[in-house]
């Protein structure tokens, strides 16, 4: 039926708050909803097929005739990270979040990390990461000392410029923080953040590296891998799984090198699974509460889209999705607990489809297991049947 999948996942693409959003302070979040709301998205590709239907949003209706089945993922897992959200796409559903620290870490992991750096650090707040560098970034051009900072997210990040630190000193900073922060503590991932520039005009580079730990079960990736399926991973798909099932791994510096990047690929690999993660819209725009910014990004994919879908074969499935929300239009600048659109498409695809509101992610990644004839996952319910 299917020899090849496409699945990209727009980081960040809320499409309205889930039930429990409140545990996690998000009630009203809705990363898609809130953005149509300021301005007129021109987006007509995900429109034709079928994002309106999905959700609702101002100016974008349901066309009668959509080009895709359509409909929401329900994040089971505890948490709201990049993490989570993967993996859980990919089959792997987690009981309890990973710890965050909301106060700053405990002295004495900090000690412990300035200890195998052999120097002191600045920060250990939670901040966003534009304004802790544009905040500390002075300080620490005048005594070398990496800002380590956190988030919502279970995360320790560690910025430095590139002129002061270089990237590999960096990267092994990142190694030796994540020995006592992942391995030691259970932090779902550490993030080199290196920056470049002078006081009041610093910018984040795009030698940003994640190392998260790897997923606690199998995924999807594993099977498909153990099974002889090509998996490809573009953009931070591979930081994320920290490598694991992964045939060939692609990183990018924007959302559009991503895009060409698996345009590439998908004139030369005829099988297995194509894997992206366009991370601009939570980076640039989510965080940074940039609501224009984001809609202009939303039209820019959506351009890519019309260009991507005539590359499509016969035999192709493609999927765009989400792994979490980051509403630019609330006062938080950190990721929101929202269901994520699912469009799914293909020349074999049955148009049209609801899909409805999916109660796990993992419905995705068993849909695929399903596509691909490997062994099932341990969570989710395929949708294939409904789509052919």
């Amino acid at each position: 039926m299917f020899r090849r999948a496409v699945v990209i996942v727009l980081d960040s693409v809320g499409a309205g708050e889930l039930p429990d959003a409140a545990l996690y302070g998000d009630q009203g979040s809705h990363t898609l909803g809130h953005i149509a709301d300021v301005g007129a998205l021109n987006i007509p590709t995900l429109a034709a097929l079928g994002l309106g239907c999905a959700v609702s949003l101002r100016g974008i209706p349901c066309p009668a005739s959509p080009r895709a089945a359509h409909g929401l993922l329900a994040e089971r897992s505890a948490g709201k990270d990049s993490v989570t959200g993967h993996w859980e796409l990919m089959g792997v559903v987690l009981d309890r979040p990973f710890p965050t620290f909301p106060s700053g870490f405990p002295a004495e992991m900090i000690a412990a990390f300035e200890q195998r750096i052999g120097r002191a650090s600045i920060g250990n707040v939670v901040a966003s990461g534009t304004a802790i560098i544009d905040q500390l970034g002075p300080a620490h051009l005048a005594s070398g000392a990496p800002i380590v900072y956190t988030s919502a997210d279970s995360v320790f990040q560690i910025a430095a410029h590139e002129d002061v630190v270089p990237v590999p000193t960096l990267y092994e900073w990142c190694h030796a923080a994540y020995e006592i922060a992942v391995q030691g503590a259970g932090l779902g991932r550490v993030i080199a953040r290196p920056f470049v520039g002078r006081p009041g005009s610093f910018t984040r580079t795009a030698n940003r590296h994640d190392y998260a730990m790897p997923p606690l079960g199998e995924t999807l990736l594993d099977v498909l891998t153990a099974n002889g399926h090509q998996v490809t991973a573009i953009g931070k798909i591979n930081d994320l799984f920290a490598g694991r099932g992964i045939g060939q791994a692609f990183s990018t510096t924007s959302d559009d090198h991503g895009m060409d990047v698996l345009t590439a690929r998908m004139a030369i690999q005829d099988s297995g699974l194509l894997f992206i993660n366009l991370v601009d819209f939570d980076t640039l725009y989510g965080h940074r509460n940039d609501v224009s910014g984001y809609a202009r990004n939303l039209e820019r994919f959506d351009a890519r889209l019309t260009a991507l879908l005539p590359r499509l074969r016969e035999d192709d499935l493609l999927v765009i999705t989400a792994d979490h929300g980051n509403d630019p239009a609330t006062p938080s600048t950190d990721h929101s607990r929202e269901h994520v659109p699912l469009l799914v498409s293909g020349p074999r695809v049955r148009a049209g489809v609801s899909l409805g509101t999916r109660t796990t992610f993992a419905d995705l990644g068993q849909t695929l297991a399903d596509v691909f004839g490997v062994p099932p996952l341990r969570h989710g319910t395929s949708f294939l049947k409904e789509i052919v």
